[in-house]
Formats: structure tokens, C-alpha cells, sequence
């Protein structure tokens, strides 16, 4: 947990297509935008598998291979690790090639009595797709939840180039 913080904090640039909206101490915005070369159901489908597409950096089993999502409501958004496993978030809502909704305090923000709303909703554009991510979080953590806004945020960007990547691959 520590070294998501860590990492999180060492991330200096962010795409200019991200930003966090709203940030104070009871909660942030972090909305994200990218439009990927894929039709929307190659994008969902892809969105469904983070192995192929989130950092190990970012994890913390430190293997991609370890994520994966059941894309239903009540999936989890789980993580395998050497002695057990941890649920990152639970599919809410999902309609394939339209929006994949979890909700789950991701990383160090899971130490509160925190909530996150994460949403990829995806759009036809042209021959292509515009995703936009959301996540919505707000709660009590002892840190006050300001402070993660940023760090919260660059994690996010930096698993933007990935999930682009794995979606445009003709192999996915």
C-alpha cells in the first residue's frame, strides 16, 4: 500500500486529457478523456481484462497477470495474490460497449471508511471510440481525502497509454 503511495507520488506529468474536477477533504473528481482507435465493444471487452492493460507497477501483487474483472453486476474487480486475494472494486452497472461501472476505494485509499465510483463510459466516434473515465470519491479518511486527489488521479493516467495500447492491438 505504501508503495502505490510512493509511486503515486512520484508520477510528475499527466495527459492533457485528465484532470480532477472537484477536490476537498471530503472527496475528489478525477475525470479522464481518450479516444481509441477501436470499436466500442473491442474497448469494453478490453476494459474487462486489466491484465492486458493496467500497470504491475500499480498492483499489489506487482503482476498484471494477477487482475481481472468479472464484467457483471456483483463481478469483482479482484487481484490474486501469493497468500489470498484482494477485491478492489464490484461491478455496478454494465452494458457492454456502452459503460462498465465499479464501485471500491482502490489502493491506499481502501485504509478509510472511503467509497469510489469508477466509470468507463464509452461513446462511437468516427471510426473509433471516446472513453471517458470517472471516478467519484468521497468518504473519511484520517488524511483527509485532498490529499490523494493528485496521486489518485496520476494513477489513473498513467493506466490511460495501456488500456489505449491493448485496445488498439489487433492481437486483443
Amino acid at each position: 500500500m505504501r508503495r502505490m503511495i510512493v509511486l503515486a507520488a512520484l508520477l510528475v506529468g499527466w495527459p492533457a486529457a485528465s484532470e480532477v474536477t472537484k477536490s476537498d477533504p471530503g472527496g475528489f473528481v478525477s475525470m479522464h478523456k481518450l479516444v481509441i482507435a477501436a470499436p466500442p465493444d473491442k474497448v469494453w471487452d478490453t476494459i474487462a481484462r486489466p491484465s492486458l492493460w493496467w500497470s504491475k507497477d500499480h498492483s499489489y501483487s506487482g503482476d498484471a497477470a494477477n487482475l481481472s474483472i468479472d464484467p457483471r453486476p456483483g463481478g469483482c474487480w479482484c487481484e490474486k495474490l501469493a497468500g489470498g486475494a484482494i477485491e478492489h472494486a464490484r461491478v455496478i452497472y454494465a452494458d457492454r460497449g456502452k459503460v462498465l461501472r465499479v464501485d471500491g476505494a482502490f489502493g491506499p485509499l481502501q485504509s478509510g471508511a472511503v467509497m469510489g465510483t469508477l466509470t468507463f463510459a464509452l461513446k462511437p466516434e468516427g471510426q473509433g471510440t471516446a472513453v471517458t473515465v470517472t471516478y467519484v470519491v468521497g468518504g473519511y479518511h484520517p488524511a483527509g481525502l485532498a490529499s490523494f486527489a493528485q496521486p489518485v488521479d496520476g494513477v489513473l493516467a498513467a493506466q490511460m497509454p495501456g488500456l489505449k495500447a491493448a485496445a488498439e492491438s489487433p492481437a486483443t
